[in-house]
């Protein structure tokens, strides 16, 4: 059994299904270190601009433990948002075999990743999902290569979730042999199981919206951010001049105003409210094709798609969403645009609603290949890095 310290943010539903998963497990003994409780208490999420709490269980399942963090304005949005002074005396009580880092680029973390001695104590792995599908150029981005690059010599061996993912730590220097495929996923048990459920509830929700029954419904779940690019999707579908299609914003945040202001007087355009985790099933049921317009290097991998594709449906991402590579199959499960153009969006909106059932076709592919981006990959992956350090 190897006995493994987890250090992660804060609870987050996309990875406490996996700590569950790892604690049943007879190949891991897990304890997993918080440096903040979002999540688990009413606070306001910054993309979102509302207070929110997720509303499934977090903390149940596997062993945890919550590191005090010091910092005045804590959050995941700025540097100076962890400071957590007692974690490496809390991870060492635990006297684990390796260390697993979600993420590093908090003062907190930087001062763990140069005090730890990796020499005298137990090796560091890292699982990251950062891309360059947006390529970084000057001097500063020369600068910050080389330092990123310095980070990653920490790591015995790096976790990557898929194609851009491992590309971005080739750039970065880590050696073929360092990485190991663990997959980004949900808890694709819970939406499957609930498929069926969801869409019985989809139909009332739908009336409820004011979506007409016979429209197809084209979604964008999630932050109204920039980031995101909701505006291009709304611009796209304009253009599209779609015949019995519906376009559907779920969520709320910083372009929400602009949104609604550019929908005024424009037909079957709709807006929902943010959707906590359990109603997020209903979300995706609701739709027939599901969008994520993202530009920018900030889109590191967008779970939404594989909670949509769980749902069956079929997608469509731009290219600079981080998982487009390795679960969007053009003219299999959906399409992909270039990022930016919403010309080239509206083309694509155009292709997959001039045939419905080639579309339920695609959503049912859809369906399948997110199968294998389970957590039993995720998991394979960590247990062969595992084996891999163990070694040396």
């Amino acid at each position: 059994m190897k006995k493994l310290a987890i250090i992660t943010s804060h609870p987050i539903q996309y990875y406490a299904p996996w700590f569950r998963y790892l604690a049943s497990s007879k190949d891991f003994a897990v304890k997993v270190f918080y440096l903040w409780d979002f999540g688990v208490t009413q606070q306001i999420d910054v993309g979102f601009q509302k207070s929110l709490q997720w509303d499934i269980p977090l903390l149940t399942g596997y062993d945890y433990e919550f590191v005090p963090n010091i910092s005045s304005h804590p959050g995941t949005h700025h540097f100076w948002g962890l400071q957590n002074p007692s974690l490496i005396s809390q991870v060492k009580a635990y006297k684990p075999e390796a260390v697993l880092l979600m993420s590093y680029n908090y003062a907190s973390l930087y001062h763990f990743l140069f005090h730890w001695n990796t020499r005298q104590q137990v090796p560091l792995l890292f699982r990251g999902d950062s891309h360059r599908l947006l390529p970084p150029t000057g001097l500063k981005a020369w600068a910050r290569r080389q330092f990123i690059s310095l980070i990653y010599q920490r790591f015995a061996a790096c976790l990557y979730v898929g194609k851009a993912n491992y590309n971005y730590f080739q750039y970065h220097g880590v050696v073929t042999n360092h990485l190991f495929f663990s997959p980004h996923a949900v808890d694709n048990d819970r939406f499957f199981t609930q498929a069926q459920t969801a869409k019985e509830q989809a139909v009332a929700w739908k009336k409820e919206l004011g979506i007409p029954e016979t429209d197809a419904v084209i979604l964008f779940a999630g932050k109204l951010e920039v980031k995101k690019r909701p505006l291009d999707l709304l611009r796209a579908f304009l253009q599209a001049k779609l015949s019995q299609v519906s376009l559907l914003f779920v969520g709320s945040g910083s372009l929400e105003h602009d949104l609604k202001s550019e929908a005024t007087g424009q037909r079957n355009i709709y807006f929902a409210p943010f959707q906590n985790q359990t109603l997020m099933p209903r979300t995706y049921a609701v739709a027939d094709l599901v969008v994520l317009p993202s530009y920018g290097i900030c889109e590191t991998w967008g779970l939404v798609i594989n909670e949509a594709m769980c749902l069956a449906r079929p997608v469509i991402t731009s290219t600079h969403v981080g998982c487009t590579q390795d679960l969007v199959r053009p003219y299999q499960n959906g399409l992909i645009f270039t990022a930016g153009d919403v010309p080239n969006l509206a083309r694509s909106l155009q292709e997959a609603l001039s045939d419905r059932q080639r579309l339920q076709q695609w959503g049912e592919n859809s369906r399948n290949i997110i199968s294998q981006y389970s957590y039993t990959q995720a998991t394979q992956g960590l247990y062969q890095a595992l084996e891999y350090i163990s070694k040396y």
